[in-house]
């Protein structure tokens, strides 16, 4: 009988409302499925709401500068746990992005690097041979060891949930309830990954329902219809989830009176869309092809909006080195400018859904989807004929006035290497563009394309 492992990753992203804290990602699933091994999740000052700390007379008790300043020392202690991972995606990025957002035929794409590079690493947990080396060559890492220190500092700089910010990662292993698994792969995955593991009939509606709420409560519902579609086979051996979860606010708001109905040129013709605009002093970055500007968060990230000049494609900026290269690491842009912005950005809400066995094999990750040649031997003795037969990656992001999860503006005059006027520029997204969102380091949480707003 075919055994296989199923890999989904599925993640969501969202940031339109006030940020909350959700339950917590090593929860049990509540259904159908026994807890093997569990996650512990790190705790973390809560952000100190001004309102709770009001007296009668509206003064602000002296418990809140307390309370401010612990949250803020546990925020700097996270983030230098990331100090010098902001490149660690680079490798991985520069191979897979043009793999994973190109050929997409107009639709929108979109990919969150960071989930994927985790996902990934997981997978070396428990595989082995030449089936690990592939991986890890994809990741850009030389050994095991190498990638698990890489992926804790990227984890716990990227982890946060403390009641303003949500960016939230979690994993879980479902697993053949009559198989015996490898005590300490799994707690590998456990202390070092965050993965907590489930036990169940392979291929039951009740393991492939606890499965789906596990992942509807890690994506705060928002991948709903896509989870549906989510289900383990009897011969299935294991299924691994990582997921993410992102909400955030903009630092600067844009002001619901000043959206307007504009047309966006998308690929299948002129739509009239709802255009949020904001006119203020930012840097200006130019290239070859493209113009870009930044727009903060309240978490530190920031999300990257690049438009492409006229008659180029965003596909078209994910093959020039140029272009990739500032995607990756936008700060350093050679050609910067401050001056003051006409920003013009489409409200958008879409979702993206890949098949990733297709872009593995393309990009020399081929062993571990062969049922020959896939080593799973560190997941259990019986590891004969166990091969990746599926492999998913789902998006859903949402933009509006109060904050954004993923993002592009669309520049209304052509940029090309050319240097912009002296004091201001329009900035008018209304053709299709691509995004970036970037977490601690600039690492890129999410990064895409939309040539449609709506859909």
């Amino acid at each position: 009988m075919k055994r296989s492992i199923c890999l989904f990753v599925i993640f969501a992203l969202l940031l339109p409302l006030c940020a909350c804290g959700g339950s917590p990602a090593a929860a049990a699933p509540d259904e159908d499925a026994a807890a093997l091994t569990r996650a512990v999740y790190p705790s973390m000052a809560p952000f100190p709401d001004m309102d709770d700390y009001l007296t009668p007379s509206g003064q602000v008790r002296e418990e809140y500068d307390a309370a401010l300043d612990a949250w803020w020392a546990d925020l700097r202690a996270r983030r230098e746990l990331g100090t010098g991972t902001g490149g660690a995606l680079d490798a991985f990025c520069a191979a897979a992005l043009p793999a994973l957002l190109s050929g997409n035929d107009g639709e929108n794409r979109i990919v969150s690097p960071l989930n994927l590079y985790l996902a990934l690493g997981m997978l070396t947990e428990v595989t082995d041979g030449e089936t690990r080396a592939q991986i890890l060559s994809l990741l850009g890492e030389t050994d095991a060891d190498a990638l698990r220190r890489t992926a804790s500092a990227l984890w716990n700089a990227n982890y946060l949930d403390d009641g303003a910010t949500v960016s939230r990662l979690a994993a879980s292993l479902w697993l053949d309830k009559d198989r015996t698994y490898d005590e300490g792969t799994l707690r590998r995955l456990a202390e070092r990954w965050y993965a907590s593991a489930y036990a169940g009939e392979m291929g039951s509606d009740a393991l492939n329902e606890a499965l789906r709420a596990w992942l509807s409560r890690e994506t705060g519902g928002r991948l709903d219809e896509a989870v549906g579609g989510v289900a383990t086979a009897p011969e299935t051996v294991l299924a691994l989830a990582a997921t993410v979860y992102f909400k955030a606010r903009w630092t600067n708001e844009f002001s619901p009176s000043a959206t307007e109905d504009a047309v966006f040129h998308a690929d299948g013709g002129d739509l009239t869309v709802p255009f949020m605009r904001q006119s203020m002093p930012r840097t200006y970055y130019w290239g070859k092809n493209y113009a870009a500007v930044c727009q903060h968060l309240e978490s530190g990230g920031a999300m990257w909006l690049l438009l492409p000049d006229e008659g180029v494609t965003p596909e078209a900026l994910l093959s020039d080195p140029e272009a990739l290269a500032f995607l990756l690491s936008p700060r350093e842009g050679e050609n910067q400018k401050y001056l003051t912005v006409h920003l013009s950005v489409p409200r958008f809400d879409v979702t993206s859904r890949l098949d990733l066995v297709p872009a593995l094999r393309a990009l020399g990750v081929t062993d571990v989807t062969d049922r020959r040649l896939a080593d799973f031997s560190p997941l259990t003795e019986d590891a004969e004929g166990i091969f990746l037969s599926q492999a998913e990656h789902a998006a859903r992001v949402t933009v509006d006035e109060e904050g954004c999860e993923a993002a592009a503006y669309t520049v209304m005059m052509a940029a090309g290497a050319a240097m912009p006027p002296e004091e201001e520029v329009d900035l008018v997204l209304d053709r299709p563009f691509l995004f970036t969102i970037t977490g601690a380091e600039d690492v890129p949480l999410f990064i895409g394309t939309v040539h449609t707003p709506a859909e």
